[in-house]
């Protein structure tokens, strides 16, 4: 009996430290968001004002970066004469400090002779405050086009704009280079964008309202399916989620923000910004909304379903619903809500409602990023985050902990030990005589 009561204290030894080890800090979600969450195993890169010098990112790598206004930071990728490439850039200020209108980042992608392949911008809009923002670049070979064809290295340019009134800190950079899978051959996609699909706002869902806190970070975005999600979001805050969308499926979303219980009733425009990114963290769409203290909402424009085709269209927001994959959502409250209605967290709920039978992916293979699987559609149903289902293997234990897996090994091996050692003693053998693990282990 005493034996049987030392192997539970060691039992539970070893379940508190791996729990204790699975809860370090930055690595409890239940608690909430605080500042943005990078991606734990991002790289860190400096960015090159000359573009001889500029670092080299490589496919499927999370990087981290800073910028300072004014500073033009030059990267570079390596792209094959096939592949679609995708290079994303996220900006992450500070601590939600001023911001003028047209304050943001342009990323552009260019031949080593400076030739542009692509750019675009992303801004804080007329909410004037900062707060994260995504932009990507492409390069799409081939369909009549005659620059950025051929493989070799290409410069990914970051430059920064802020007025002299605005934030003058260093934001952080969340870079990220993608390709895009191959097409199935003989494959026949039409080279022109969508001539109509549906365009009617979504009839608002009236199921139950169930809870899901949102994540800090793409990294840590917390997934969604289709239904009515209750959340908080404080002032200067951002809140991330993601949905699964498949080939031909059309997703609609609408933030609705509760009322407060203050007494004061101040008007605050661009209160809210509820944004969408497609799987590259290519921004797609976003709505806003204006508060006075009462209920308010704001949902996304309508948006075609996803189609290879939607890239050759001329507008932005058609053209970034070009693949299958998982679609980010944020939340932003203005910090300007402080003023009047303080810094406690305000409820919101976000509908999301994902339409249409998913179709046949065009893609040769495994799809990757750019596509959806049953899985995915679980993971959204419980409502994990990318980490949190990649930590849903039948190593678990090890990748929640958030240390080296050697020192995980050495802890197992060492309690194991500890184990074998008081089973041989009980049973009249020399401790360590080479016995094997306990069962279980």
């Amino acid at each position: 009996m005493k034996r049987q009561r030392s192997r539970g204290r060691v039992a539970a030894a070893v379940l508190a430290a791996m729990c204790a080890a699975a809860v370090l800090p930055g690595q409890a979600h239940a608690a909430g968001p605080g500042p943005y969450a990078f991606d734990p195993d991002a790289k860190n890169v400096q960015g090159a004002t000359a573009n001889v010098e500029a670092s080299e990112l490589d496919e499927g790598v999370a990087y981290r970066s800073t910028i300072r206004p004014g500073e033009k930071l030059y990267y570079r990728v390596t792209l094959d004469d096939v592949s679609a490439a995708y290079v994303s850039a996220v900006a992450v200020p500070g601590d939600s400090g001023p911001a003028a209108y047209g304050d943001g980042i342009t990323l552009s992608l260019r031949e080593t002779d400076d030739t542009r392949c692509d750019y675009r911008r992303a801004n804080f809009g007329p909410g004037k405050y900062t707060r994260p923002i995504a932009a990507y670049v492409s390069r799409t070979v081939g369909e009549g086009r005659t620059t950025c064809q051929e493989s070799g290295q290409y410069d990914v340019l970051v430059e920064r704009e802020s007025k002299e009134t605005s934030d003058t800190g260093a934001w952080d950079l969340e870079l990220r280079f993608l390709q895009e899978p191959q097409l199935k051959s003989g494959s026949a996609i039409p080279t022109d964008g969508p001539d109509n699909w549906p365009s009617a706002s979504a009839k608002p869902l009236t199921g139950e309202q169930r809870k899901r806190s949102g994540g800090a970070g793409y990294s840590e975005a917390t997934s969604l399916e289709n239904g009515r999600w209750q959340d908080t979001v404080a002032p200067g805050q951002t809140r991330f989620y993601r949905v699964p969308v498949d080939w031909g499926q059309q997703i609609h979303a609408t933030a609705g923000l509760s009322n407060s219980t203050s007494a004061e009733k101040d008007f605050v425009g661009s209160a809210l910004t509820l944004s969408l990114d497609n799987p590259a963290q290519g921004h797609v769409s976003d709505a806003t909304l204006s508060y006075s203290g009462g209920p308010a909402s704001a949902s996304l424009r309508p948006l075609p379903p996803v189609a290879y085709r939607n890239r050759f269209d001329s507008s932005a927001q058609v053209s970034a619903m070009r693949f299958a994959g998982w679609y980010y959502l944020s939340v932003s409250l203005s910090p300007k809500l402080k003023e009047s209605y303080g810094s406690e967290p305000i409820p919101f709920e976000l509908s999301v409602q994902v339409k249409n039978t998913a179709e046949e992916s065009p893609y040769e293979g495994d799809a990757g990023v750019f596509g959806v699987t049953d899985q995915d559609r679980e993971v959204a149903r419980k409502g994990k985050s990318a980490r949190e289902a990649a930590r849903s293997g039948p190593m678990t234990v090890v990748a929640a902990a958030g240390i080296g897996t050697g020192s995980v090994l050495v802890l197992g091996l060492g309690v194991w030990t500890l184990l074998a050692r008081r089973r041989a003693t009980a049973a009249g053998y020399p401790a360590g005589g080479g016995h094997q693990p306990p069962q279980g282990w």
